[in-house]
């Protein structure tokens, strides 16, 4: 049994905050919540990690990330001199994924969910590519995330764009992974069918996903560039998320990433078939594809949820910035205040529960022991009404000191305890450079 404490403990459970709180983990779920005093009390023998006076909250929770996309950090590729949003999937992203090795896919994911132990993230929904090497190119990925503890939810990115052979093998990966994950026990790990985009996935590819999905909901992007909806539009005479209520793909398991270029009856779908909607700000800016009309989508009743596309893995980095790029959109100052950590503290908690069988994202008894510490010692009073404000103003990522995942301890005063992390680093830099050689030679 583990006792944390001697914290600010933020359960994000109805509002309950204690200036000296604690935790008790018992296995994987949290056992008690309480004052320091009484949980010492209560369990006497309980190990006793101390907080030493900074935060205590839930793990953070990314519902989208692309793992694969790691070893880009850094790259030059001969040629590439984008001047769309096209340009940079065609140049960058699908070049890569037409170079990664199995050994590139695991050390990334290993790589990846380090830095998600340091950020204080517990659970990452992850959407992957590797057309060099696609079957069992998600075993690697589930490899990393099982021996260092982090909870997933995988699937593999079907697309027409590389021929019916890889579009094939992408479909029956998901339809493999899906069946591991149905059977897994854990519930640390969970599969999806992965889709890439409107533009390049047919009616048929639809209709052959929808046949190899056993139950399980879509993972996919929507309207992220206006070239997307141009396309549907051009080739279908629809607007994507009409185009994917016809086809089946919308419903109370499917991820609709960014979902930028969308109308007020295309929300309407989403709202009517109960589909989650996945902000990414960090990378729609990045890309220069436009500002999602989040607050909108929450107002029409629309279930949005915080990912970072892997543009980072510091979720509460995604939160600062959502925070500030629709205040600028819609310059209006008093927006996005509540709904942007409403998305990452509540809403992504609200979608994890339509996969996973015990609560995550919060600190209540029976709750899976997802526990993260921060070294932040607030500089102003701190209470159940300011919290967010604290959090959005005080801390980042690598403000985490400690993290807890399903009952295990995975990194304590900043120390990675599952793994050897500056090995895992000087291998991860082999293995980029290797692939580097690759797609410029």
């Amino acid at each position: 049994m583990m006792l944390i404490g001697n914290g600010r403990l933020i359960t994000r459970d109805d509002g309950v905050f204690y200036d000296d709180g604690a935790v008790v983990i018992d296995g994987k779920l949290i056992k008690d919540v309480g004052t320091t005093s009484d949980m010492k009390a209560k369990y006497p023998d309980a190990d006793f990690i101390d907080a030493k006076r900074c935060v205590i909250m839930p793990g953070l929770i990314n519902m989208h990330n692309h793992i694969y996309s790691a070893f880009a950090r850094g790259i030059s590729i001969k040629g590439y001199n984008p001047k769309s949003f096209m340009d940079i999937l065609d140049g960058m992203w699908w070049t890569i994924d037409r170079k990664l090795t199995h050994e590139n896919n695991k050390l990334s994911a290993y790589a990846v969910f380090v830095d998600c132990i340091k950020n204080g993230v517990t659970t990452v929904f992850d959407h992957h590519a590797s057309y060099f090497d696609v079957p069992g190119s998600l075993d690697d990925i589930a490899e990393a995330a099982v021996n260092l503890g982090v909870r997933s939810c995988l699937c593999y990115e079907v697309s027409d764009r590389d021929g019916e052979k890889k579009k094939m093998e992408s479909i029956e990966e998901n339809e493999r992974f899906i069946l591991r994950a149905q059977k897994d026990e854990t519930d640390m790990l969970k599969g999806l069918m992965g889709l890439h985009a409107s533009f390049t996935v047919s009616d048929e590819t639809l209709k052959l996903c929808d046949e190899h999905r056993h139950g399980a909901g879509y993972h996919v992007h929507c309207a992220e560039g206006p070239a997307d909806l141009q396309d549907s539009l051009d080739r279908y005479g629809k607007r994507i998320i009409e185009r994917f209520y016809d086809n089946g793909v919308l419903g109370d398991h499917t991820l609709a990433v960014h979902c930028v270029h969308i109308n007020k009856a295309e929300m309407e779908l989403l709202r009517e078939t109960n589909s989650m909607v996945i902000h990414n700000p960090e990378s729609n800016m990045g890309n220069a594809v436009g500002c999602g009309p989040v607050i909108h989508m929450i107002r029409e009743g629309v279930l949005v949820g915080l990912g970072t596309d892997g543009y980072t893995n510091d979720m509460l980095e995604s939160y600062k910035v959502g925070n500030i790029i629709h205040k600028h959109h819609l310059c209006d100052p008093t927006v996005a205040w509540s709904e942007l950590p409403a998305m990452l503290f509540n809403n992504n908690r609200m979608i994890t529960a339509r996969y996973f069988k015990k609560p995550l994202g919060v600190i209540r008894p029976g709750a899976y022991a997802d526990v993260i510490v921060t070294d932040y010692d607030p500089l102003t009073p701190m209470d159940a009404s300011n919290v967010n404000g604290h959090i959005l103003f005080g801390m980042n990522g690598r403000s985490v000191v400690t993290t807890v995942c399903n009952g295990k301890l995975l990194m304590k005063d900043r120390k990675v305890l599952v793994c050897d992390e500056a090995a895992l680093m000087k291998e991860c830099r082999q293995s980029a450079s290797r692939l580097w050689d690759s797609i410029n030679n």
